[in-house]
């Protein structure tokens, strides 16, 4: 395994979170009372990029944000966080707003508000050929088939939320991660390169070509928010793969932050440095 950590690289989206934290979740039609709203730095990209950067990664964000309050909020997030602001763009759109409703379970519901999102533009982006590019579907289609077809080097698509994806995309992809919902979704990835697929308490997977080669089971942990959880996956796999782990070593890793990051309420939860969740994956008896 290599002792240096990759540089990743994440396209996508930046949100302020606004979480409503509540005994259960509403069905159709009802209003339920009594709930704690809180407010978070959160997004798809944003969560995915101060992961790595919590991980030991070195992390650069891509994005935009507004200027407005809540832009500003999420830059000073991602700075705290360890990551590279450089290249997220500040435009007059407001920044994006994801309604979260939370129950006491840790399950969810996400409306998105795409705002300034929907703006983002690569025009000024350079990319490295050793960099790790990690994209997701929260930004538009257009601007992720751009990031696949400048970057040269290692890229990697968290496909959600789930949709169709041009088969040139997924020809192009290292590395595509779904959870089980978005893999049902997305027939095309039974085929695709490789694929990592999240089961919620049941673990992980990695499909080669429809074939599953590992699959690692979850360990059982007291659930606070899911919201940041997959995110938190998906950089961790990515930091781990790319550090030259096997695939089994590298999902109990992804699973082990995984887990702690459910435990924390934040969509950016503290993590601790990626060699000690190496240490802890290859202790955990039966996790590999």
């Amino acid at each position: 395994m290599s002792t240096r950590t990759p540089a990743v690289t994440v396209v996508g989206s930046i949100n302020l979170d606004l979480i409503a934290s509540s005994e259960r979740l509403p069905t159709a039609g009802e209003t339920i009372g009594g709930a704690a709203l809180s407010e978070q730095p959160g997004g798809k990209g944003a969560n995915q990029a101060a992961a790595a950067a919590r991980l030991g990664g070195s992390a650069r964000m891509v994005g935009a944000v507004g200027d407005d309050v809540s832009g500003r909020r999420m830059l000073d997030a991602l700075a705290a966080a360890g990551v590279d602001t450089a290249d997220v763009a500040v435009l007059p759109e407001p920044t994006g707003t994801a309604l979260i409703v939370v129950d006491r379970d840790g399950e969810n519901q996400i409306v998105v508000c795409p705002g300034v999102n929907s703006h983002l533009s690569l025009d000024a982006v350079q990319f490295g050929p050793e960099e790790t590019v990690l994209c997701q579907l929260e930004v538009g289609l257009p601007v992720v088939l751009e990031a696949a077809r400048r970057h040269t080097g290692y890229f990697v698509l968290n496909a959600a939320p789930a949709m169709d994806l041009p088969a040139d995309l997924l020809e192009r992809c290292d590395l595509v991660i779904v959870n089980e919902s978005e893999y049902a979704l997305i027939p095309a990835l039974a085929s695709a390169k490789l694929v990592a697929v999240t089961y919620g308490g049941d673990g992980s997977a990695i499909l080669a070509h429809g074939r599953k080669v590992a699959e690692v089971p979850s360990a059982a942990v007291t659930v606070a928010n899911t919201v940041g959880a997959g995110d938190a996956f998906c950089a961790a796999l990515v930091l781990a793969l790319r550090q030259g782990l096997d695939y089994a070593h590298a999902l109990a890793v992804a699973n082990a932050v995984g887990a702690d990051a459910v435990g924390d309420p934040s969509s950016q939860p503290d993590l601790a440095q990626l060699g000690y969740y190496v240490k802890r994956a290859v202790s955990t008896e039966g996790a590999l």
